[in-house]
C-alpha cells in the first residue's frame, strides 16, 4: 500500500509520473529478498557501528565547539559572545542519504560564522585535532578544488570540509539549503557548501525514501560490480547514481524498491543522451547571486557533456563531465544487461545474486 504521505508528494520533479501505482504483494517479497541480499553483501552497517558512528560525530561537534570558543576570544570576543556565535557539523554523501555500509567513511562539513578564516580551520583546528589520541592519519589537502582534512576518528575514516558563512553567527536551526547562504562567500565556501546542499536537496525531492534507500544500495553495489562506479575513470561516482534512482523515485512514486531497480534500468538502457536529467527545473530566480552552473545555452563547454545528470541545488552543476563515448557505451550496455536481469528475477527465472555477478575484466576481451 501506498502511504498517503507519498500519494502526496507524487508530482515531484520535472514532469508527470510514469505510474502511481503502489506494490504487489510479489513487490514487496522481491524487495525483501533484495534487501537481504544486500546485507549479505554488507551493504548495510551494523547497529555498533551506527551508533559508534554517532557517538564521534557528537565528540567532533564538540570539538568543533571548543574550537570557534577560542578562535572567538582570541579575535577579541567577550567569553558570553564566544559561547553564543555557535558553529554546526553536518553530513552528506552516503552517510546523510542513509545508504552507508559497513566501513564507510562519513563526509562532514564545519559551518563557521564569518570571524572564523579557512587559514585558522588548517592551522589551529589541526593542532587541536592532533592532540586527540582518538585521532590519526590527519592529513590536510589544503589547495584541492574543494580543500578537505582527511582523518581516523576512533576507526571511522572521515573528510571534513569548511565554510564560512557571510554571518555574524551559526543558527542551531540553519537550512542549508536556503541560497541566501550563498551570497558574499568564497568560491571555496561555495563548493564545500555544495555537497551538503545537493544531498538534502536529493532527499527533498524524493517521494518515498525508504524505497530510495534500498534501490540505491542496490544500484551501488551493481555499478560496483559491474566496473562502472568511478567518477575519476568516465563512469559516475555517488552522488551521480543517487540522482538517477532519485529521478527513477519521481517517476514511480509508490513503487516497492525492487519495481524501482527493474525501472531504473528500464528508463535509462533508452534514455537519450546528451537530454540531461534532472530532479527539479533548475532555479532560474537566484541568477543575481552570478555562480557559475550549468547552462549549454551559455556555456560552450557545456554543450560536449555527454551524459549530463545535473545536480538540483543551486548553482547546478553536471557530476558526469567526465564521461567519454566509450564510457558511456560500456554504461548502456550494462543498463541493457541490468534489464535483462531483472526482468528474469521478477519471472523467478533468476535471483538478486545475479544482477550483482562481477564482471570479469579478463572476459571483456576474449
Amino acid at each position: 500500500m501506498a502511504s498517503q504521505g507519498s500519494s502526496q508528494r507524487a508530482n515531484l520533479g520535472v514532469t508527470s509520473p510514469i505510474s502511481v501505482a503502489g506494490p504487489t504483494a510479489r513487490d514487496v517479497r522481491l524487495s525483501s529478498h533484495l534487501e537481504t541480499c544486500l546485507r549479505s553483501h554488507g551493504m548495510f552497517d551494523s547497529k555498533d557501528g551506527q551508533d559508534h558512528r554517532l557517538l564521534v560525530l557528537g565528540q567532533l561537534n564538540e570539538l568543533m565547539k571548543k574550537w570557534i570558543y577560542e578562535v572567538s576570544v582570541r579575535k577579541g570576543k567577550t567569553e558570553q559572545e564566544a559561547k553564543e556565535v555557535g558553529g554546526k557539523i553536518f553530513t552528506f554523501g552516503s552517510y546523510r542519504l542513509g545508504v552507508h555500509g559497513k566501513g564507510a567513511d562519513i563526509d562532514t562539513l564545519l559551518v563557521a560564522p564569518r570571524h572564523v578564516d579557512r587559514s585558522e580551520f588548517f592551522s589551529s583546528f589541526i593542532e587541536m585535532l592532533q592532540e586527540e589520541k582518538s585521532i590519526t592519519n590527519i592529513r590536510a589537502v589544503e589547495e584541492a578544488y574543494v580543500p578537505v582534512i582527511k582523518l581516523e576518528f576512533d576507526g571511522v575514516e572521515m573528510d571534513l570540509l569548511f565554510s564560512r558563512l557571510s554571518f555574524p553567527s551559526v543558527a542551531d536551526n540553519l537550512n542549508l539549503l536556503d541560497a541566501s547562504l550563498l551570497k558574499n562567500l568564497d568560491q571555496k565556501s561555495v563548493r564545500s557548501l555544495n555537497g551538503c546542499r545537493v544531498t538534502d536537496a536529493i532527499l527533498s525531492l524524493v517521494p518515498n525514501q525508504e524505497s530510495f534507500r534500498l534501490a540505491l544500495r542496490a544500484i551501488k553495489l551493481w555499478a560496483k560490480r559491474r566496473g562502472v562506479y568511478s567518477n575519476a575513470l568516465g563512469y559516475l561516482g555517488g552522488v551521480s547514481w543517487a540522482m538517477l534512482v532519485a529521478r527513477t523515485c519521481q517517476l514511480y512514486p509508490n513503487a516497492a524498491a525492487s519495481t524501482i531497480v527493474l525501472k531504473f534500468f528500464f528508463i535509462f538502457q533508452r534514455w537519450e543522451w546528451p537530454q540531461p536529467v534532472l530532479l527539479k527545473k533548475m532555479d532560474e530566480d537566484l541568477l543575481e547571486l552570478k555562480l557559475p552552473q550549468w547552462d549549454p545555452k551559455v556555456n560552450p563547454s557545456d554543450r560536449a557533456h555527454l551524459m549530463p545528470i545535473i545536480t538540483p541545488a543551486y548553482p547546478a552543476q553536471n557530476s558526469t563531465f567526465n564521461v567519454t563515448y566509450s564510457t558511456r557505451s560500456i554504461m548502456i550496455k550494462e543498463f541493457n544487461r541490468g534489464l535483462d536481469v531483472c526482468t528474469d528475477i521478477t519471472l523467478d527465472r533468476k535471483k538478486w545474486e545475479d544482477l550483482f555477478e562481477p564482471l570479469s575484466f579478463f572476459g571483456l576481451y576474449k
